[in-house]
């Protein structure tokens, strides 16, 4: 490695060639270096990334993770990462070299977050927990994964934080009777729950449903995409999972709402989105609707878990509900199964049954 002085501009600068990723030759060359060292210390660094060398700091391997990750993953969700990284991981990590950090600097991090306290005395949920330290352990994965890194020290330090043990809240159909009843004066809110409660779509996939989406001769929706707003603009990203590409069928009578809904539309394209609203409208009218009708209050997304368990009650298979979700494996849509206690004690009697036969 050599640096060269720019007289012109009394400061230093780097040119060198090193091979890319396809193994062609390329010439480098970086300007505006302050002192010999810097320009140095920048080739190294950029050599180390180029060679994925985990000899590198982990500040300098995160640039190389978001380099191979960002492309596969939606954008909201490289958000969250990128944000759980710059506050929570690089403060700690970022100038310890990736092959030397070991468990028990996982440990100290770890006893640090957990330690946490805002000034209202408040800790991070146990949740929460989890998933900084999926995150940290998922940069080290990815370094054995792809760049021979021996190991992940992660896994050596032990686990932190928890699943959300919450329990699951829906409404029975008569619920949602006395609530859609409720919102009646507010169309879109309207024919936008009964989407929701009688084909279990999932938010972003009701919002981002265009009238060329409905053939309503055949009663279908097709499910292609799902619509988020992230940093005051919208965006249209494809659904969650590969199975939540789907087809689904749609009722009779939600057939003729949503005709009646799209005849209330002035000037709307074939492509233009059908519901112009945003979650917390959705969020404010389920609050609004909840308190007027006199039924318990769930979240936006209870209503997919409502109508999930109505399939199950009209005794419908974990296979056929799981294709009609969207989930990506049937065990998503079993863990639904124990809110229906008698059905257990069904089993019961048919078995007998079939013994006493």
């Amino acid at each position: 490695m050599a640096a060269y002085k720019d007289t012109e501009r009394n400061t230093w600068y780097v040119a060198f060639y090193y091979r890319d990723w396809q193994g062609n030759n390329k010439k480098k060359k970086k300007r505006g270096f302050k002192t010999k060292r810097e320009a140095l210390d920048w080739e190294k660094t950029f050599r180390q990334k180029q060679e994925a060398s985990l000899d590198m700091l982990f500040k300098d391997f995160v640039e190389v993770y978001a380099e191979d990750m960002k492309p596969r993953l939606k954008y909201n969700t490289w958000l969250t990462k990128e944000h759980i990284i710059k506050t929570k991981l690089l403060p700690y990590f970022g100038n310890k070299k990736m092959n030397e950090i070991k468990a028990a600097d996982v440990v100290r991090w770890q006893n640090e977050m957990m330690s946490f306290r805002d000034e209202d005395g408040n800790g991070y949920s146990k949740v929460y927990l989890k998933t900084l330290q999926s995150q940290l352990s998922a940069i080290f994965n990815h370094g054995i994964r792809l760049y021979e890194l021996k190991e992940n020290p992660v896994r050596k330090a032990g686990s932190m934080g928890g699943e959300r043990r919450k329990e699951m809240l829906v409404w029975t159909k008569e619920e949602y009777k006395k609530f859609s009843e409720a919102i009646i004066d507010k169309p879109q809110a309207y024919y936008a729950f009964e989407v929701l409660f009688w084909t279990g779509l999932r938010v972003g996939e009701l919002l981002a449903l265009t009238p060329a989406d409905i053939d309503f001769s055949a009663k279908t929706i097709s499910v292609t995409k799902s619509y988020q707003r992230i940093k005051g603009e919208d965006y249209i990203t494809d659904p969650k999972t590969e199975k939540s590409n789907r087809t689904v069928s749609i009722p009779e009578f939600l057939c003729e709402e949503l005709q009646e809904y799209l005849a209330m539309l002035y000037g709307f394209k074939n492509d233009d989105r059908m519901f112009q609203i945003t979650k917390s409208f959705l969020h404010h009218e389920m609050i609004r609707g909840s308190e007027k009708a006199g039924v318990k209050r769930i979240r936006i997304h209870d209503i997919r878990h409502s109508h999930v368990s109505m399939l199950i009650d009209m005794g419908f298979s974990a296979v056929d509900i799981a294709g009609r979700m969207g989930h990506e494996s049937i065990d998503i849509t079993l863990h639904y199964a124990h809110m229906f206690p008698s059905a257990q004690k069904d089993m019961a009697e048919k078995l007998n049954m079939e013994r006493v036969g």
